[in-house]
């Protein structure tokens, strides 16, 4: 069977230019300080990931049925609905500071918000920063 290759990869497009046409204003503001906190907390430089993934890090995953691949260990997208932030470490690593982080809402790595000023950023930087050091330490967080 040959190896499947995952559909997002790193690409070369440059980050500035994807955020800085983002639409409405508030989310394009959102979306620079994200880029900030992400590598304040994370100490990598932001990478594009498909067409519209902002990811920080890399790490290798591989599942129990032996798909396997890189990912980053956070990233976000400013999608049309929402700000969609990956924590790859998942969502329920750490569920003390969700509970305090304000309006959001979860899936299994994804976290989503309207907007920066509905949440705590400072816990914000905190998730960010224990779900990136958890996917480094666990070479895979799935």
């Amino acid at each position: 069977m040959a190896k499947k290759e995952n559909k997002t990869q790193p690409t070369g497009k440059s980050v500035i230019e994807f955020l800085n046409q983002v639409e409405p204003e508030q989310k394009r503001k959102d979306s620079f300080e994200l880029l900030e906190m992400m590598q304040q907390q994370t100490g990598f430089e932001a990478k594009m990931w498909g067409d519209s993934m902002v990811g920080f890090g890399e790490y290798h995953y591989k599942y129990a049925s032996g798909h396997e691949g890189d990912i980053f260990l956070v990233g976000f997208s400013p999608r049309k609905q929402n700000l969609t932030l990956y924590v790859m470490a998942g969502i329920h690593q750490f569920p003390e500071l969700f509970e305090r982080l304000g309006k959001h809402k979860t899936s299994k790595a994804c976290l989503y918000i309207n907007k920066l000023a509905d949440v705590d950023t400072d816990i914000l930087q905190e998730i960010i920063k224990k779900s990136a050091e958890y996917s480094a330490k666990q070479q895979s967080a799935c």
